[in-house]
């Protein structure tokens, strides 16, 4: 007997009890369903991410005060005043750093923000003109601080645009005067949405020295020097981000007069990051897609013990089939094949609702989904594979029954 007549028998078999037939891919249908959704929404997150953080620059290289490690003791990057103003300007001079094309230093701490009677509280960040370019904050309104606003300290702020919105609804921001910490301050301009939920939507901006001189206090660096919590640098292709850090490691390591093994600073890109972003988000996916496979697991346990009491029930059948010369391996294929139609039918049901339920999350605006043909290929292979799984007992213990013991079976 050749596949297409299994198939077409299995079938036969399988639709005679429809509705013990669609309960039993039930468990495969939610199953696969769950994987198809889990798999969307972590491969959509991962790519939000990844789109976010390309849309700031992939060319983008963070320089943190303090090493993960030093000395052979454990530290995180930031946790001591190691970066200085002059070693951001020292990196700005394309004899030592020539594969950077920008260098933005930058103080940042929260305070509280003040227009007429709404107020709220959000980062104010430091820093100078470069900060635009290296981050691609453009201003949609109005204009971003210049060198000689960081020159003369001048009281001038940048808004973000979620910010800006919280701040003044709909009217109109620049020109208007709000106070950081009771401290007076002239809004020039407003930034382009990044969106994403980004820290560049919700931050304000401020020459660095005026954040020094009127709002955070100027801090003495280890070794001397006007501290920085930050420096960012833009390198002039991705294709030299790798030289680009080395270049920073080595000038840094000179000024600061450390070894290898001493450094007192973390270097590191926003391809590092998103990097390692992806690591975290794959894991994430493939354990939540490893407990939505549970229910496959529970869905194949049901195919097998309905596969068991159709064996209890054909027993004639199958004795009739022996004694007219049926082999043993034509029922074995038989009762393999209608458990993998159930398991095939369920799982292509369980595509289509999964991605009803990816289709659904994403039209609500909280998360978005992305249904990929590698999520689609797990989950059909996979229930395919739990219907052969658990279809191999019954369909071997219908293939051993004694033909003259099954014919006498009432």
């Amino acid at each position: 007997m050749n596949i297409l007549e299994s198939i077409r028998l299995a079938t036969r078999g399988l639709s005679a009890n429809k509705l013990r037939s669609a309960l039993t891919m039930l468990g495969i249908i939610i199953g696969v369903g769950a994987v198809v959704a889990l798999l969307s929404v972590g491969q959509g997150a991962q790519a939000a991410i990844t789109a976010q953080i390309q849309g700031i620059g992939s060319n983008v290289v963070f320089v943190f005060p303090g090493a993960l490690t030093q000395s052979g003791m454990s530290f995180g990057a930031g946790s001591s005043a190691t970066l200085t103003m002059e070693d951001a300007e020292a990196m700005a001079d394309p004899l030592n750093c020539p594969d950077l094309v920008a260098v933005a230093p930058q103080q940042q701490r929260n305070a509280q923000l003040v227009f007429r009677n709404r107020n709220t509280n959000a980062s104010v960040v430091g820093t100078t003109p470069e900060y635009s370019f290296v981050r691609k904050a453009e201003p949609a309104q109005g204009r971003f601080f210049d060198d000689q606003d960081v020159a003369s300290s001048s009281r001038v702020a940048v808004l973000g645009a979620q910010l800006a919105l919280d701040l003044f609804d709909q009217e109109d921001a620049v020109g208007q005067t709000i106070r950081i910490n009771r401290v007076p301050f002239r809004v020039i301009g407003v930034l382009v949405e990044q969106g994403g939920g980004g820290p560049t939507d919700t931050s304000l901006y401020v020459p660095i020295t005026t954040a020094r001189s009127r709002l955070f206090g100027s801090t003495i660096a280890r070794g001397g020097g006007r501290s920085v919590q930050l420096i960012i640098a833009s390198a002039v292709s991705e294709s030299r981000i790798d030289a680009a850090v080395q270049q920073i490691t080595d000038l840094l390591r000179r000024r600061h007069k450390i070894e290898y093994d001493d450094d007192d600073f973390s270097v590191t890109s926003q391809k590092d990051i998103l990097g390692v972003l992806n690591q975290v988000t794959d894991i994430l996916t493939l354990f939540l897609a490893a407990i939505a496979a549970i229910s496959l697991l529970v869905g194949g346990i049901g195919i097998m013990n309905i596969m068991l009491v159709s064996v209890t029930e054909r027993t004639r059948e199958i004795g009739i089939r022996k004694a007219v010369g049926a082999k043993r391996r034509d029922i074995l294929v038989q009762f393999l094949i209608e458990a993998m139609v159930l398991s095939v039918l369920g799982g292509v049901v369980g595509i289509a609702f999964g991605a009803a339920v990816a289709g659904v999350v994403t039209a609500t605006g909280v998360l978005y989904t992305k249904v990929s043909l590698q999520a689609v290929a797990l989950s059909v292979t996979f229930s395919m594979a739990v219907g052969l799984f658990f279809g191999i007992y019954p369909a071997t213990r219908a293939a051993s029954l004694n033909p003259i013991q099954a014919l006498r079976y009432e």
